[in-house]
């Protein structure tokens, strides 16, 4: 409680209160039931509130307060609420009503099955973008566009409408190349050996990458564990002007603001639509001045694409959507049958990684050929090498260690490297009987990493030994379990116990 006077002579103005409550990044602010300007104004639970300090205006949403937590001249803040603010200790907040929120009968439309045109699309997103809708639009927003209820031209308008309201980066340059993953393979760390290996030969690729949506580590979150990611469209210029390339967090350079904002809902929903994914991947690809990019598509029955006719028909919408926005897509079909690497995780992949890069005896060869296979690819449609002989450049630079040396050199240039930590807990899984590997289920593998705390807890997740093929004797080890608390390896233990076995073993085989 404090003893501050009333603001009898203001109208609609509190004085703030930090109140330590993370509501992620939707702003909330909390008001007392009985508080005379929540009752003058009719605010109510979940209203839409308008709050102003010294030129800064957020929409947040109200949360109603019984008892003595504030007094009746205080407004309570969420963690997101006081820092985009900039708020100080005894300020005094301006409250009003939220202008109606015109997109939002667009998304209405999209509810019903009514397609969005161009200017519904991004007045939609630039709502998004000014951070207009609360969680629960977002999720019908979202949800009205998952189940593949975009078409192609919707598709391209989404992209367009993020390019739109973010930032835009431009070089001096071309081509200007990228490389992204579909996902759904745990462990298919690709792009912090790629990036290295194409920078080394002379390419510019400004790679910026996603944190994990559904899954126990994006690229983001990996490369974290190695060098700082969170930096701003000056720092990622700076990297990339000194070394050809980068590898950051696209959420902090704010390239497509909205799409982070939509990802972050996207990830407790769990969804992950086909429109918004095309949508995401190309218009990051745009804003960070890419002109050609390969998309790796990984395809198998436990992976996010589980057949070769979606995949086709998702690589063809990726292509179409391309040259709608003025981007050269390529697609690859790639084995989704079963894990990349060792490691899943972010602290366990960035192991991996390294041992690529160093060309360690015991590195993960699934994991490197991958590598070699996508920069090749790349070297291939930006001209730099004939058709067909792009892959023996990519593993030329690997192993005489100018890939390395280029890898240190960004990571040098983003903040200084790092070695990845390591879990204080782990438990073996080991094989129930003899036999031979006949199948891993990549879902319910990527779901114990995250049971066991991946990706924030950093150093969980699980480190496979025994890849499709492999002959195993019973008792032999399978997987190892990796959590930072004893906790989180009982809860993800509690998950294996109770479900089939993920690594499936052929008796006999």
């Amino acid at each position: 409680m404090n003893n501050h006077t009333p603001h009898d002579h203001a109208v609609n103005v509190l004085q703030v209160r930090r109140l330590g409550i993370d509501t992620y990044h939707e702003p909330v602010v909390f008001m007392r039931s009985d508080c005379p300007i929540c009752r003058s104004e009719g605010f109510e639970a979940h209203s839409r509130v308008l709050v102003s300090l010294r030129g800064k205006n957020i929409i947040a949403t109200l949360n109603i307060v019984t008892g003595d937590l504030l007094q009746n001249d205080e407004i309570g803040l969420s963690e997101i609420a006081w820092k985009l603010l900039a708020a100080a200790p005894d300020d005094d907040v301006t409250l009003s009503h939220a202008e109606p929120l015109e997109s939002l009968s667009s998304v209405r439309a999209k509810v019903y099955g009514q397609r969005l045109s161009q200017p519904a699309m991004h007045a939609i997103v630039q709502d998004i973008a000014d951070r207009k809708y609360s969680d629960i639009h977002l999720s019908a927003f979202i949800t009205a566009c998952a189940g593949d209820r975009l078409d192609v031209t919707e598709t391209a308008a989404l992209t367009r409408a993020m390019i739109a309201v973010g930032e835009h980066l431009s070089w001096d340059r071309s081509p200007i190349v990228d490389k992204h993953s579909v996902g759904g393979l745990p462990g298919n760390r690709t792009t912090p050996l790629v990036v290295p290996i194409v920078v080394a030969a002379g390419l510019t690729m400004p790679k910026t990458s996603s944190r994990a949506i559904t899954s126990p580590a994006g690229t983001a979150d990996t490369m974290e564990m190695l060098a700082p990611v969170a930096l701003d469209v000056k720092a990622m210029r700076r990297v990339v002007e000194r070394t050809g390339g980068c590898i950051v967090w696209g959420g902090a350079a704010q390239l497509s603001p909205a799409d982070d904002i939509l990802i972050r809902v996207e990830r407790p929903l769990d969804l992950d639509s086909e429109g918004q994914m095309i949508a995401s991947i190309l218009s990051k690809k745009v804003a960070a001045g890419s002109t050609h990019v390969v998309i790796d598509l990984p395809v198998g029955p436990t992976a996010k694409v589980r057949s070769t006719a979606a995949a086709h028909a998702l690589g063809t919408d990726m292509v179409k959507v391309g040259q709608a926005i003025g981007l050269h897509v390529d697609v690859m079909q790639t084995d989704g049958s079963q894990p990349v690497g060792r490691g899943v995780g972010p602290a366990l992949e960035a192991r991996d990684v390294l041992a690529v890069l160093r060309r360690e005896a015991d590195a993960p060869q699934d994991l490197r050929e991958r590598a070699v296979v996508l920069a090749g690819r790349i070297f291939e449609m930006a001209g730099h090498t004939p058709p067909g002989s792009g892959a023996a450049l990519a593993r030329a630079l690997l192993d005489d260690g100018r890939a390395w040396h280029k890898f240190q050199a960004i990571c040098d240039a983003q903040g200084g490297m790092r070695e990845p930590p390591q879990a204080a807990h782990t438990h073996v899984m080991t094989a129930p009987s003899a036999g031979r590997v006949v199948s891993i289920d990549n879902r319910r593998l990527g779901r114990a990493a995250k049971l066991a705390g991946a990706p924030q807890s950093p150093a969980a997740g699980l480190s496979l030994h025994t890849p499709l093929g492999t002959r195993v004797e019973r008792d032999q080890p399978l997987f190892t379990m990796h959590a930072e608390t004893p906790g989180e390896l009982a809860y993800a233990l509690a998950y294996l116990h109770g479900q089939p076995p993920i690594v499936e073993i052929a008796n006999g085989q």
